[in-house]
């Protein structure tokens, strides 16, 4: 199973029980195939196995036609309407979030299409969610340095669908993974891209959670398309990446050894990468996408808003009932940070331990300025103490973000 690219990465367990504040929202059933008017299922071959598997319908085979990212032009924009939904265990409410999500070529300056991406509520203003409050900048490689693809596996059936205005002829994936205690993915792809390039031809994704007590759903609905023009533009400033387009190290001390761990991403063509080194990655921060993770980038927005309800919805992710939050600084490689600080109890045995866990005051802060979305909302550190009767604490596991920075410089390279 393909991991998501915008995961936190891995930090000792919280012993925190994160809480939810939001009020529920039930996804909205919004579906591009309204206006059908016809649909044929295609047959299987006989010689393949029952769950079909192939290559993403939206991804022309660039060896044979050139790439419509190699055309890019400031303004090209896509508009998807999004909800997510996650219910509580034992309750009849839930946690959602939904609104509308833009991606918009904002400068061209070969061989990169700088796009940003905001989320908003339907009126167009800010959502109050913090991992979906602020826009960011993501810059996308225009050319290859290696062919991604991406498979869709389950049912496929054609059709005729009306969206955004527009006829489409279209190729619908319907995985269902139900029976296994899996989930219900359903995916419309454009024939032809054309002006949803930027995803790959996306109509319409939708997952529906099910099993081992899993309940929600996220949604994404084509909404309005817009072609640009071949207007001057200004590389902006990577202050808030997405995440391509930069690194960040985590030092890790686990079992009495320690290393640093490498965080590189990067886009091409409509997939983000994600790449992890431990140990000595050389001058270049981030020289190497070979073996990198791909997703394509309107999976990574589906992950995003599924995120958004699948953590907490506070900051600082306080516990109900246990103390209140510390103000610190935080120092990463001469980056001082405002910072809270949580303290826990951790494990049991004769040994008392603490757990001690900081977090960025203000995720989207000036401090920390190029730093990657995924590791804003993730612990600056997160340690575990042995706290003796008398005597100091002596630490044990933890790890800490060690320092970050941007690979794409001036347009890139």
């Amino acid at each position: 199973m393909r991991r998501p690219l915008f995961r936190a990465p891995f930090l000792l367990c919280s012993a925190l029980l994160l809480t939810t504040g939001c009020e529920s929202m039930k996804p909205r059933a919004v579906s591009p195939s309204d206006g059908t008017t016809a649909t044929a299922t295609e047959q299987p071959d006989a010689s393949a196995p029952t769950e079909a598997s192939v290559l993403d319908a939206g991804a022309p085979d660039t060896t044979a036609t050139p790439s419509p990212w190699q055309r890019a032009r400031v303004g090209d924009r896509v508009e998807y309407a999004f909800s997510a939904h996650r219910g509580r265990p034992g309750a009849d409410t839930g946690v959602g979030v939904a609104g509308h999500v833009t991606l918009e070529v904002i400068a061209v300056q070969a061989p990169w299409a700088w796009l940003t991406v905001t989320f908003t509520d339907d009126q167009g203003r800010p959502l109050a969610h913090p991992r979906l409050s602020q826009p960011r900048v993501l810059p996308m490689r225009m050319e290859e340095t290696q062919p991604w693809k991406e498979e869709h596996r389950g049912q496929r059936s054609a059709e005729q669908t009306t969206a955004a205005g527009r006829t489409w002829d279209a190729r619908r994936f319907l995985d269902d993974r139900r029976p296994s205690d899996g989930p219900l993915q359903n995916r419309l792809y454009a024939n032809e891209p054309g002006p949803l390039y930027l995803t790959h031809g996306l109509l319409d994704a939708s997952t529906t959670l099910s099993g081992f007590g899993a309940s929600g759903s996220q949604q994404l609905t084509l909404v309005s398309f817009r072609q640009g023009s071949d207007a001057a533009s200004t590389v902006p400033v990577l202050e808030r990446p997405w995440g391509p387009g930069t690194w960040y190290d985590v030092r890790q001390d686990l079992s009495g050894t320690s290393s640093v761990r490498r965080v590189c991403l990067g886009a091409e063509r409509g997939f983000v990468l994600r790449k992890e080194w431990t140990g000595p990655t050389g001058d270049a921060p981030c020289a190497d996408f070979r073996d990198a993770e791909a997703q394509p980038l309107e999976e990574a927005l589906l992950h995003a808003v599924s995120e958004a309800v699948s953590q907490p919805q506070q900051w600082p992710p306080v516990a109900a009932g246990t103390a209140p939050p510390r103000r610190e600084t935080f120092t990463v490689a001469q980056h001082p940070i405002p910072a809270f600080v949580l303290e826990a109890p951790a494990g049991e045995g004769a040994e008392r331990r603490v757990q001690v866990t900081t977090y960025a005051a203000d995720p989207w802060g000036a401090a920390l300025n190029g730093l990657a979305d995924e590791a804003r909302f993730i612990p600056l550190a997160d340690a575990v103490y042995r706290a003796p009767p008398k005597g100091k604490r002596v630490p044990e596991d933890g790890t800490a973000l060690g320092g970050w920075g941007k690979w794409v410089i001036d347009g890139g390279r």
